[in-house]
C-alpha cells in the first residue's frame, strides 16, 4: 500500500514515514528573507569600508555572499539529508525543502538529476562563490575568470533543472501557486543575475585583454 499522506504530485509518490510542514509558508519565507538580508546587508557595510572596492563590486560581493550560503547550506542540507520529509521536529532546513517540494515534487522523490545537479552546486559552486569574495576584496587577477565560469555553471545547472523537468511532463507541483511561486519564482534570479554577472565579466576580460595586446602600427 502507498503512502499518499502528502501533499505532492504524483499522489501515488510513494514517502513512507512523511510527516508535514509544521511551519507556515509566511514564517519559512520571512526566516530566509531576513537571514539573506542580514549577511548582504553585512557584507555591504564591511565592502564599503575600502575606497578601492566600487558599487559594482560591492554589489557583486553580496550576490556571491547570498548564492555561495544558499548553495553551501540550504542545498548542502538537501543533498545530504535524504529523508528530510521525515524530521518531526520542525528543523528550519527541513521544513524549507517540505515546503519547496509543493512546487517541485523531485526533490521530496529524491530524483537522480536533482541530486546531482544540487550536489555539484553545493559541494563545488558554494564554497567558490565564498572564493570570489576574498577574490573581489583582494582585487586577485581570477576575480572575473572565476565569476564568469562559476555563472556559467548556475546557467548550466539551472537549465538542466527546467529541461529534465519538461521532458519528464512537468509535472510536479501542487497547483498553479506554487508552479510559478516556487519552481518559476525562486529559480528566476540563478538565469537572471548569473547572465548579467556573466555578461559583466566576458566585457572586463575582453577589455583587459585588448588593454594589454600591443597595438598594430600601420606600414606606410
Amino acid at each position: 500500500m502507498r503512502d499518499t499522506q502528502h501533499p505532492y504530485v504524483p499522489r501515488d509518490l510513494y514517502l513512507e514515514d512523511y510527516v508535514p510542514v509544521s511551519l507556515s509558508q509566511s514564517i519559512i519565507l520571512v526566516v530566509y528573507g531576513a537571514s539573506s538580508l542580514l549577511h548582504v546587508s553585512i557584507i555591504w557595510f564591511l565592502s564599503g569600508r575600502s575606497p578601492k572596492i566600487t558599487k559594482v563590486d560591492r554589489l557583486l560581493m553580496c550576490w556571491w555572499a547570498f548564492t555561495g550560503l544558499t548553495h553551501m547550506i540550504l542545498e548542502g542540507y538537501f543533498v545530504f539529508s535524504p529523508e528530510f520529509y521525515k524530521e518531526k521536529m520542525g528543523f528550519y532546513l527541513a521544513e524549507v525543502w517540505k515546503e519547496y517540494s509543493k512546487g517541485d515534487s523531485r526533490y521530496a522523490a529524491r530524483d537522480a538529476a536533482i541530486v546531482a545537479v544540487e550536489g555539484i552546486t553545493a559541494v563545488v559552486e558554494g564554497p567558490a562563490c565564498i572564493l570570489v569574495l576574498y577574490a573581489i576584496a583582494t582585487r586577485k587577477s581570477y576575480s572575473y575568470i572565476l565569476q564568469f565560469a562559476i555563472s556559467l555553471g548556475q546557467l548550466y545547472g539551472t537549465a538542466v533543472y527546467f529541461i529534465t523537468s519538461y521532458l519528464e511532463g512537468d509535472n510536479f507541483s501542487t497547483n498553479s501557486l506554487y508552479y510559478y511561486e516556487y519552481y518559476i519564482g525562486a529559480n528566476a534570479s540563478w538565469v537572471v543575475i548569473p547572465m548579467i554577472v556573466a555578461i559583466h565579466c566576458w566585457r572586463k576580460i575582453c577589455g583587459a585583454f585588448e588593454a594589454s595586446s600591443p597595438k598594430k602600427t600601420k606600414i606606410r
